[in-house]
């Protein structure tokens, strides 16, 4: 008898490119991919905070590389692409929320949250995979999605319509995409503790209520996103494509 081999969760060898990755969700990201292997490469507007974390991966022995880079800016996205060898695995992960009641959404609210959540989302993801198309590189697109890409949720109308949008986005791109090898997927975090969400805990009934909905009874941290950042980049989750990975303690089983 010949036992199976487990596919290899190493990405030596690779190249990675992670949004939004000063802080948060997005260094949690980069630090999985290069400590799985990765060639990382961090992509934020504030240069400070990923020329940071460059240097603590880089002194933990890790491969990385700073670059300043507003995702919103389309004609630098494309430059950015086209300049540089392609990448084995996308981490869409730079995204903004303007938490209100629906009737007090602005025009401007609208264009920031939907704007960068899914137009910009899906330029990076385009220019990616067209560099990646150009010369018959493989991969992995993972896009960060929400438990409110699954839901509804109180003064989050437009950030489950971008999210709600981003999950029709990535279907379709898995189905273009699969021919040439370059699967698309997301991953669906509940409420994680992070610079951005920190200041929203503050408030214990926002706090009460959102441990309320998590049956693992506790609010998620960066570090419980970094498995499945891994899974899906690396050749263990070969057959995965145009799904949601949901991380998000039970909040939407019920």
């Amino acid at each position: 008898m010949t036992l199976p081999v487990t596919p290899s969760f190493s990405l030596e060898g690779r190249r990675a490119l992670v949004t939004g990755a000063g802080r948060g969700i997005g260094l949690a990201a980069a630090a999985a991919l290069a400590q799985a292997g990765a060639e990382v490469t961090l992509v934020a507007r504030t240069a400070s905070e990923i020329e940071a974390a460059e240097a603590e991966l880089e002194a933990a022995g890790h491969k990385a590389q700073a670059v300043t880079l507003d995702v919103s800016d389309l004609a630098a996205v494309s430059a950015f692409f086209e300049s540089r060898d392609p990448f084995h695995v996308l981490v869409n992960n730079a995204g903004t929320n303007r938490p209100k009641p629906m009737w007090d959404a602005s025009e401007d609210d609208f264009d920031a949250v939907l704007g960068l959540n899914v137009k910009s989302a899906f330029f990076v993801a385009q220019a990616c995979v067209k560099r990646m198309m150009g010369t018959g590189t493989q991969g992995s697109l993972i896009h960060m999605g929400s438990q409110m890409g699954h839901v509804g949720g109180p003064n989050r109308s437009l950030y489950c319509a971008s999210k709600w949008a981003m999950e029709g986005m990535n279907k379709a791109f898995a189905l273009d995409l699969a021919p040439h090898g370059i699967r698309s997927n997301t991953i669906a975090p509940t409420f994680i503790e992070t610079p951005l969400t920190r200041p929203f805990f503050e408030d214990e009934a926002f706090r009460a209520s959102v441990l309320s909905k998590i049956k693992l009874g506790r609010i998620g941290q960066p570090e419980d996103l970094m498995g499945a950042v891994l899974f899906l980049a690396c050749d263990a989750s070969a057959l995965m494509t145009g799904t949601s990975l949901v991380v998000d303690g039970g909040w939407t089983a019920e």
